[in-house]
């Protein structure tokens, strides 16, 4: 039996289709809705789509095709006319097709597609005399030579942009829409001379080149810097690859019964279960999408509610209208999700052209996922897994407060909800250039295309005189967290003077404003912000997320500002506790430095007499907060010299506290130094030369829990050694621990419970953690210094190379915002059995940034640690991805044991 071919081409149309929703990984995500909708017996223009496999092979291939593939491509394309009733490249009766991308993630706007492709010198005839409208047929022809040739041909956007304006000027007309069919026919000759001009060769003629040639430009398009860029900021792997979709061409621009549009079946900002969305009459889906015409709503509420003076879709076309509303539930009740969909009427037909689910704001997320729920389309634990944990950012941080005076200047679409102040800036390298400053930007364009996706991420903010709320701006926005105000008409930006004007207020380049997403208004100067309200939606999905959960979520903290803030945030305890944060205080920080310019321990002593009872209610403030939660409190670790002075004035007080020399200052400055601070003087190694710094910490540390006893509050503190590297270090130090401990108790009459444990923080302690742990009562991972010490990379200066590692292909992730599974991670997991395998119920967490980052929680998790602990706004992150990791395990067990 001859061996079956490899298939590199499905096809769909016609209420039928090869593929299905869960084959998105081979056809994309656009593949896959297209062969959904064809199923679910929606009116899906019939095509088919060449897979990502294609993608893969063509660039491991040297950018060469299977050899399959032309022929599947025609048979497919054969069964296309067969369903159309016409036949490509044909001189009377054409058709036409659309090629555009679709990888498995959705990338809006990141990749390229072509449209009307198929059109010639003698085909676009045929369509004039087949539709009998010569105006639409050249305005069609020669949207396909500008679009294929910016795609496929590489010629600049601009060229073509400027004859159109030519011919306007020279009409004296200010809208396309004013243009003859004669006027068009004008700018098909200049295009087609620009091209040939350019290129030194004429525009393709045949159709069949024309395919192949937008085939290529789509796989070539997943390689381009936007989608490089697009994919970095998302975590979306390079060798996933895109797919290709080709279909019929339908024409939302061949009259005034003929439209396109773009909508979600709810609303991406808020949440509403509202049909939100926008269209135009005789236009192309571009024209919705790229913000070039300021759209017209869906639904008579949603123009209401804008203002807007444009009729609705409801109005103009109710019985479409009402198709549509059918559609939109069929999509939800079937794929359980919200939806973001495109359509074009053509002669008052509807077709459907997508449905992926719709990207939204974490607002929008979490209102949608509760109340799905309680409309039983799904279940709590599917609710949890629905929310991205890193989206949840954009909950947690201020909105504008409603008390401050606003002079508000101009008002836009409120395309993505939450407040934002920074400088204005016309163009997004320049917005990545002063964030990387330090600086806050509001990214201010006419509209946004995808080449300016690294300035918007870098933004805090974005403002566009065009567009609606489907445009690039708005879903980019969305999905990225940023606010953003688009289709502010009102302003004129002037990119060469660097500036926009709103009637008589000019506002130049870094000048400050504000702009408030949520309601569309541009406001001048910083506005003062509030902290946000954690209750509604956010407390039922989170309240689900701590049912489901085993992993606990700590915080680290040291301010009562920030221990506060943690527990408003659901912490369940202090995972790390920074002392020495706690010595750079004003009224602190000079009899710190005076403890280390003292000559023996005596003067360090007296010194640190006076920083104790300081000490002592910071602890008792901390332990007051967290009212009986553990608190894990990390004993001095940074060397001494970085609280030494630097400016001259600050020498002269140091020594004048200490009753020393400036000079005596200097000196011991330069004796501390050292060459790799990183590795030197620093944790339990003061502890071990400098005993009398850990005992006051210590005794600070059991006077509080006496003075806490005295309240009636039994508080377990759990004191860790830093950067211990051998059994000998933690056991000394555990021995001068437990005899200050002794010696509160006894004075006090207090019986004190405490915990002595160590970070874990060198590869040589993972690695001895089972004789460590015959000591150390608890191992808390120091993943920021274990990522350091196991790659022998510097966290400060590794930012420097780390792009060249990025782009070699050697890292993937900046290992020390996402931790290194591979190499860190397996120290982490050898330590914890080590330990374990000593001292059964050891209890361990870990303290590094990584655990508020949603894929090194979920390693914790599966590695069997007891907490994570991370920065208080990352609380709410690490609740939710620890819960979709006790999903996760739950199911990859089933599938297991189904198996």
């Amino acid at each position: 039996m001859a061996a079956q071919k490899h298939r590199w081409v499905y096809r769909f149309g016609n209420g039928k289709a090869e593929g299905r929703a869960d084959m998105r990984n081979l056809l994309g995500g656009k593949g896959a809705g297209l062969a959904e909708m064809s199923n679910l017996g929606l009116p899906v223009p019939p095509g088919f789509t060449a897979t990502t496999e294609v993608c893969t092979y063509y660039y491991a291939n040297k950018n060469a095709y299977p050899k399959e593939l032309k022929s599947q491509v025609e048979t497919a394309l054969a069964q296309v006319e067969k369903l159309t009733g016409s036949k490509f490249g044909d001189a009377k009766n054409p058709l036409l097709v659309s090629v555009r991308s679709g990888a498995r993630a959705s990338m809006p706007g990141m990749m390229d597609t072509v449209l009307n492709l198929g059109l010639n010198e003698k085909t676009v005839e045929g369509l004039k005399d087949q539709s009998g409208n010569p105006r639409f047929a050249y305005d069609s022809y020669r949207r396909f030579i500008q679009m294929y040739s910016n795609v496929v041909l590489g010629l600049e956007h601009h060229l073509f942009e400027e004859i159109i304006e030519d011919v306007k000027r020279v009409r004296g007309v200010a809208l396309d829409t004013e243009l003859t069919a004669d006027d068009w026919k004008e700018v098909i000759a200049s295009y087609l001379d620009t091209v040939k001009k350019h290129l030194g060769k004429p525009f393709p003629q045949d159709v069949h080149d024309q395919l192949w040639g937008a085939i290529g430009a789509v796989f070539g398009s997943w390689m381009n810097a936007r989608a490089i860029t697009y994919r970095k900021l998302n975590d979306i792997p390079e060798d996933w690859g895109t797919a290709v979709n080709v279909q019929a061409m339908v024409f939302g621009n061949r009259g005034d019964d003929c439209a396109t549009g773009v909508a979600f079946t709810r609303n991406p900002s808020t949440g509403e279960n509202a049909f939100y969305g926008e269209y135009l009459v005789n236009a192309q889906g571009e024209d919705v999408v790229a913000g070039i015409r300021t759209p017209q709503n869906l639904t008579v509420k949603g123009k209401e509610e804008q203002r807007s003076k444009l009729p609705a879709m409801e109005e103009v076309m109710p019985k479409v209208f009402k198709q549509l509303c059918d559609v939109r539930k069929k999509l939800e009740k079937h794929y359980r999700d919200m939806q973001d969909i495109e359509f074009t009427v053509q002669q008052g037909k509807l077709y459907m052209l997508q449905t992926r689910t719709g990207k939204r704001t974490a607002q929008a997320a979490l209102r949608i996922a509760v109340e799905m729920v309680k409309e039983k389309l799904i279940n709590e634990k599917e609710a949890v897994m629905r929310i991205e944990p890193k989206s949840l950012d954009q909950l947690l941080h201020p909105t504008l407060d409603p008390k401050a005076k606003k002079q508000i200047v101009a008002k836009g679409l409120p395309a993505s909800p939450g407040a934002a102040s920074g400088k204005v800036v016309f163009n997004a390298d320049e917005a990545e250039e002063l964030t990387n400053k330090g600086e806050k930007v509001i990214l201010c364009r006419i509209e946004t295309s995808p080449e300016d996706i690294h300035g918007m991420h870098a933004a805090k903010g974005i403002v566009t005189s065009r567009g609606g709320m489907t445009s690039h701006a708005a879903v980019v926005a969305r999905g990225m967290g940023r606010a953003c105000v688009a289709g502010a008409g009102d302003l004129h930006m002037d990119y060469a003077k660097q500036q926009m004007t709103v009637k008589d207020t000019i506002i130049k380049k870094l000048d400050i404003v504000t702009i408030d997403g949520s309601t569309g208004e541009i406001m001048l100067g910083e506005i003062p912000t509030v902290q946000p309200e954690l209750s509604g939606n956010f407390g039922t999905l989170m309240g689900w997320a701590d049912n489901i959960r085993r992993l606990k979520v700590r915080t680290n903290a040291e301010t009562p500002l920030d221990a506060r803030t943690a527990r408003k945030f659901g912490a369940e305890g202090i995972g790390l506790c920074r002392t020495e944060h706690m010595f750079f205080d004003v009224d602190r920080i000079t009899s710190m430095r005076e403890m280390i310019v003292a000559d023996d321990e005596q003067g360090r002593r007296a010194a640190l007499a006076k920083l104790e009872p300081m000490q002592k209610q910071d602890f008792v403030d901390l332990f007051t907060i967290m009212e009986g939660l553990p608190v894990t409190i990390r004993l001095l670790d940074p060397p001494l010299h970085e609280f030494l002075p630097h400016e001259e004035t600050e020498v002269a007080a140091v020594a004048s506290a200490a009753g020393v020399s400036a000079e005596k200052v200097r000196k011991r400055t330069q004796q501390l130094h050292e060459a790799n601070p990183m590795l030197g003087h620093r944790g339990c190694r003061l502890g071990i030369s400098y005993p009398e710094i850990y005992e006051m910490q210590a005794r600070a540390i059991f006077l509080a829990t006496v003075a806490m006893a005295k309240k009636g509050k039994n508080i377990v503190p759990e004191i860790m050694i830093p950067l211990v590297a051998t059994r000998k270090e933690l056991e000394i130090l555990k021995n001068m621990v437990d005899r200050i401990a002794s010696e509160i108790s006894e004075k006090s009459g207090v019986k004190l419970k405490y915990l002595v444990g160590t970070m874990i923080e060198l590869p040589r302690a993972a690695l001895r953690a089972g004789e460590i742990a015959e000591i150390g009562e608890f191992f808390s991972f120091g993943t920021n210094d274990l990522t350091q010490t196991t790659f022998g990379l510097s966290r400060d200066d590794a930012a420097k190379f780390l792009p060249d590692y990025y782009k070699a292909n050697i890292f993937e992730h900046d290992p020390f915002a996402s931790l290194d599974q591979d190499g860190v991670g397996e120290l982490v997991k050898l330590a914890a059995e080590r330990g374990r395998a000593t001292r059964k119920n050891i209890k361990l967490g870990i303290c590094g940034e990584h655990g508020g980052d949603p894929a090194s929680v979920k390693f914790c998790h599966r590695a069997g640690l007891n907490y994570v602990s991370c920065s208080p706004y990352r609380v709410p992150i690490a609740r939710l991805a620890a819960a979709q990791a006790a999903i996760e395990e739950k199911r990859a067990a089933a599938k297991k044991k189904a198996a």
